[in-house]
């Protein structure tokens, strides 16, 4: 199972705007009641229901299925309640049921728009991919923890470096050693 699904989606206002002035239906078949209630206050009503329609298209895509027989398009829709300061989804028939399936337990969402475009993203969040509430983190443990670690690698680093100078002054007895220039005896020791 996926810990989320993420869905984003463009829809543009201009095509909004022919489509309700070519289809006055268009808007009863395809919005539910609070969106059109919502969008017709707005100065703006084709950018608000092309927002919508985005968000629609991208919780199909959170939610990895499209409309298609047994999902209508009203089965997904935005609320903007004025309890909320940001939309929320509101799942219907199949697009609930494949929510549950899958054990979304919130779809969050972004509206966006600009003179020509609305914008969406949606992401289903399961309780997997939520911050963990109840962790405590303990920071003098974790400070401890880690001052550990970091002696264990100087130890180490010290264990090395010490069987390095070992098996030089072993080689300097049994063989013959190139001075060079560079390099004194002092050097050497160190």
């Amino acid at each position: 199972m996926a810990l989320a699904g993420v869905g984003v989606d463009m829809f543009e206002i201009r095509k909004m705007e022919r489509a309700i002035a070519r289809h006055p239906s268009f808007v009863v078949r395809v919005f539910t009641q609070d969106e059109c209630e919502y969008c017709e206050s707005c100065i703006h009503p084709a950018s608000h229901y092309a927002a919508c329609f985005a968000a629609r298209r991208a919780v199909f895509k959170a939610l990895g299925c499209q409309p298609a027989s047994g999902i209508h398009i009203q089965d997904v829709s935005v609320s903007h309640s004025k309890k909320s300061r940001y939309p929320q989804v509101v799942l219907n028939g199949r697009p609930a049921e494949i929510a549950h399936d899958q054990g979304v337990q919130e779809i969050a969402l972004s509206l966006s728009y600009t003179h020509d475009v609305a914008v969406a993203n949606a992401v289903a969040v399961t309780q997997e991919a939520r911050p963990r509430q109840n962790v405590r983190f303990d920071s003098k443990k974790e400070l401890s923890k880690t001052f550990r670690r970091a002696r264990d690698v100087l130890d180490e680093l010290e264990h090395y470096q010490n069987a390095g100078r070992t098996s030089l002054a072993e080689s300097l007895s049994t063989s013959t050693v190139l001075r060079s220039p560079r390099l004194s005896d002092d050097s050497i020791k160190e």
